[in-house]
């Protein structure tokens, strides 16, 4: 299973992958990013990839090549990133922080009185 998020916030989207980013659904992640004309500017999150197969580092390697950027906050992720040569973000906290404190708001539930 796979779960996608955008994220974006002036000139910076962030796309937050979770899951196995494999075979179709990783290629319906790159149709995805094409759609929402995606290119210089996207930080990819894969802190919870939990597995990434051959075509999965092909349209990762993709994604660098047109700009992005990525963050990886577990050993997973971070060999995932070392092996293919992906470049770290430069600003991963703050986009990250910035998608989780965007996704704690929609969470919220209205206090009662």
């Amino acid at each position: 299973m796979l779960r996608i998020e955008f994220h974006r916030k002036g000139n910076l989207a962030t796309m937050r992958i979770e899951g196995r980013f494999v075979g179709r659904f990783a290629e319906e992640a790159r149709d995805l990013a094409v759609r929402k004309r995606v290119s210089g500017g996207l930080v990819v999150d894969l802190s919870e990839v939990s597995f990434v197969d051959a075509t999965g580092e092909a349209i990762l390697s993709w994604l660098a090549e047109i700009g992005s950027t990525f963050v990886a906050e577990n050993a997973y992720s971070s060999d995932v990133c070392t092996r293919l040569n992906l470049p770290p973000a430069s600003q991963a906290n703050e986009a990250a922080q910035a998608f989780k404190l965007s996704h704690a708001e929609c969470d919220r539930q209205p206090e009662a009185d």
